[in-house]
């Protein structure tokens, strides 16, 4: 009795295991999805002007910001440093004078986000980028911690060891019963391969259990996973010309139609030519030695514009032009589908938006990043909630003058017009 209560133990063993590792495996896919989420939404909000760890960038470092400031504090500062600081709060007012009163600007960031984004920090696995010093930009190179992820992957290879074992060892055990005491009568399984198709065959219901949740989890990942297909939100590469919309945009309060003046007119906003630049530039050359803060790092101003200069094969000492202009291969930042109409002169000039609407604060940003996520889901939502400048517009006066007074209280019961409700949410309006 004893030799078969033993067996059962193994079996109840095997049972455990079997658990813990679909836990396992359904933990190691959650934890790396949340830590990448995190690193993404650090990259694309704060990496420009902050390390993980202690060094200052253009801020602070923040590792241990989460013990430091209390999580309702961060949340506060993170959306809108400026009205903290005028609220007289004493933290706020101590950073605002340690960075020589420079506000953070704010971040278009959810609660959600700034969880995620102080998860990351606590544990980053990333290289930090520590404070310029001389001019030089000193990078620290710290090894990605893959520590959690290293003791959930060895727990699964012991479970999956010990599933292997006591499966083995219940078959070795059986077969010593059977040689050693030829009175006792066994007929249940007595090799590895026997036990498991035993195993499964009396736990139909924990197996289909644990099938079906692996099952759904996985699928899940897989429709999380297609979900992020061409969605390429906080992209943002480096440019072959470290040119700084912060300084241009921000500083200088250079109108963005200026350089992009084709948003107002046709459907592309265009790519500025390197002639447009030369209307500044060939009086301001960097020759007084400023340097400028490129997606953490500091460039020579001089050098950047010299790039220009040899893009266009201008000679400075002459101010002529040769006859071996090269093109700047610029990397595009913003891509719709090729199957997606849309045209920035109607958004722009007819609807009165500004370029912030969807690229963001990019006054605010030295490399230019996809600030949106530039999805159907997130148009459609758009043109939902979007009203209608009709004001002055007379196209507009005409077809409300030949709106029938129900028709008219249907549409414009409150007032507004939006998008939507003149076709905005027709297919054919940007699939064509």
């Amino acid at each position: 009795m004893n030799k078969i209560i033993n067996i059962t133990k193994a079996k109840s063993l095997l049972k455990v295991s079997l658990f813990c590792l679909s836990f396992l495996f359904f933990q190691v896919d959650s934890f790396s999805q949340d830590t990448e989420k995190g690193k993404k939404l650090f990259k694309a909000n704060c990496a420009a002007c902050h390390s993980v760890g202690t060094k200052k960038v253009v801020g602070p470092g923040l590792q241990g910001v989460g013990e430091k400031y209390e999580r309702e504090w961060l949340g506060k500062w993170i959306k809108n440093s400026g009205a903290l600081i005028a609220s007289g709060d004493a933290d706020a007012k101590a950073i605002f004078e340690e960075y020589n009163k420079s506000i953070m600007p704010p971040q278009a960031v959810s609660d959600e986000d700034i969880d995620e984004i102080l998860a990351y920090i606590a544990n980053p696995g990333e290289g930090k980028v520590a404070a310029p010093k001389g001019g030089d930009v000193v990078v620290v190179v710290q090894e990605e911690d893959n520590s959690i992820m290293l003791y959930l992957f060895i727990g699964v290879i012991v479970l999956l060891l010990i599933l292997i074992i006591t499966l083995n060892n219940t078959g070795v055990f059986v077969k010593e019963v059977i040689a050693k005491d030829a009175s006792d009568t066994y007929e249940g399984p007595k090799t590895l391969g026997e036990n498991f198709r035993q195993l499964v065959s009396d736990n139909k219901g924990i197996v289909a259990a644990i099938v079906i949740v692996l099952f759904f989890g996985g699928l899940v990942s897989l429709m999380d996973g297609a979900f992020t297909i061409g969605v390429h939100q906080g992209y943002k590469p480096e440019q072959p010309i470290k040119f700084s919309h912060k300084i241009h945009a921000g500083d200088d309060k250079i109108d963005c139609n200026y350089c992009h003046s084709g948003a107002r007119h046709s459907k592309s906003s265009g790519i500025p030519s390197l002639n447009l630049c030369m209307n500044c530039h060939k009086h301001i050359d960097g020759s007084d030695g400023k340097v400028f803060t490129y997606n953490g790092e500091q460039y020579s101003m001089v050098e950047e514009i010299k790039k220009i200069y040899e893009h266009l094969d201008y000679d400075t000492e002459t101010g002529e032009y040769g006859d071996n202009p090269t093109p700047v291969k610029w990397v595009k930042v913003h891509n719709l589908p090729d199957h997606v109409f849309f045209s920035h002169a109607q958004h722009v000039t007819v609807g009165e938006q500004k370029c912030q609407t969807c690229h963001g604060p990019v006054e605010e940003m030295d490399v230019v990043e996809q600030y949106s996520a530039l999805t159907m889901k997130w148009c459609i939502k758009c043109h939902q909630e979007t009203s209608v400048v009709t004001k002055g517009n007379g196209y507009y006066d005409d077809m409300h003058d030949r709106m029938t007074p129900e028709f008219k209280e249907k549409v414009l019961g409150d007032g507004t017009l939006t998008v939507q409700e003149i076709g905005g949410w027709e297919c054919a309006k940007c699939h064509y």
